[in-house]
């Protein structure tokens, strides 16, 4: 049976793989953007994504390469007729993550 999701799939597949994330979420906001201009006429209900991930493979990277090699990752999924139209990235190492999370625990 095909996937309902298969750019979420892919996605998933691809950063796993690569970047073995520690901490992984995929947020499909397509619904939010189908009726922006660039979007009218598109049957793809997967081209809007917000991105959370944690992973070692960014340690000693600064947030432009880290995008970078995300962007690698899905240059297909980007390339695509009705593929991803915008990606929203927050990426963290695991220690970025953990001083996250107890400076929201402190305030």
């Amino acid at each position: 049976m095909a996937s309902n999701t298969p750019m979420e799939d892919a996605i998933r597949t691809k950063l796993t793989e690569a970047l073995k994330p520690s901490r992984l979420e995929i947020f499909n906001d397509s619904h939010k953007h189908a009726h922006h201009k660039p979007m009218i006429g598109s049957t793809s209900s997967e081209t809007h994504f917000r991105l959370v991930i944690t992973s070692e493979t960014f340690k000693s990277k600064m947030q432009p390469a880290r995008h970078r090699m995300i962007y690698q990752l899905l240059k297909d999924e980007m390339a695509q007729e009705g593929g991803i139209h915008a990606l929203q990235l927050r990426t963290m190492t695991p220690d970025e993550e953990e001083r996250r999370a107890a400076a929201e625990n402190a305030s």
